[in-house]
């Protein structure tokens, strides 16, 4: 889809991707995470192969949500990942949020990229117990009928994943239209997640997708979520061409008031 296309759209419906990049590499068995370890930590031409290929994707959605993006450090060639996936893919808007750092090696980061403008981005640092875990809040418009997008990418301990959980929902609770996603590494029915639903108007996906690992997908623990007021007329996934995640892509319907505001 172009620019153009989208004012094709009923006034109220966005198409919203969600997408852990592994920094640019690919994985596509277990053991590879041995084999190919020095693909997390060196450049390579394969990468921006992998880029290009997503770039060519999420050009035909409004709203994207990165994880495990690079923000310039030597394993990405010093290459801002979420900027180039903009330009690549035509999308005027893009927001990162730098989390954690290993010296000149690696900068992982969150990244935000849209066809309509935020009037406001916001980063938080996550609470855990290893630093370096975020969550990036974009704000469409003004007042409570704002649209507001949050990207996140939670630890992989349970009582961490509550207390940024408990932190996320501080953040949403007075937001009728939000949309939470990221890569959250818990199922939809953990009791971290059940105690975010319990604190938001946000509510667990009715057909909850697997997306990890990309070359057999098991697990759902990457989540588009949305608060009553926005409904998900489809949810799916996209063929592994990248990363040890599918990518995880939903049809929503945004009241119009919200819609109005945010274009």
């Amino acid at each position: 889809m172009n620019p153009q296309s989208a004012t094709t759209y009923a006034g109220s419906t966005l198409r919203v991707l969600s997408c852990n990049i592994l920094a640019g590499a690919s994985i596509s068995r277990y053991h590879e995470y041995v084999t190919r370890s020095w693909g997390t930590l060196l450049p390579g031409k394969y990468k921006l192969s992998n880029l290009d290929k997503l770039a060519h994707t999420i050009a035909d959605f409004d709203v994207i949500g990165l994880q495990e993006a690079d923000a310039g450090s030597i394993r990405s060639g010093f290459l801002n990942q979420t900027r180039y996936l903009a330009e690549a893919s035509g999308l005027p808007y893009w927001s990162h949020q730098p989390n954690r750092k290993l010296s000149n090696v690696a900068h992982t980061a969150n990244g935000l990229l849209s066809r309509t403008a935020p009037t406001h981005v916001l980063d938080y640092p996550l609470p855990g117990r290893v630093r370096g875990r975020g969550v990036l809040l974009a704000t469409y418009g003004h007042g409570q009928e704002a649209l507001t997008v949050a990207v996140a990418h939670l630890s992989l301990g349970t009582q961490s994943r509550a207390r940024q959980l408990g932190f996320i929902a501080e953040l949403l609770q007075d937001r009728p239209n939000a949309i939470l996603m990221g890569d959250f590494n818990c199922p939809p029915d953990s009791r971290e997640l059940r105690g975010l639903f319990a604190h938001t108007a946000l509510a667990p996906p009715d057909d909850p997708q697997a997306t990890f690992p990309s070359w057999r997908p098991q697990r759902a623990i990457d989540h588009i979520l949305v608060t009553s007021q926005i409904t998900v007329e489809r949810m799916w996934t996209l063929p592994a061409a990248f990363s040890d995640h599918l990518p995880l892509a939903a049809e929503i319907h945004v009241p119009v008031a919200a819609w109005k505001v945010a274009a």
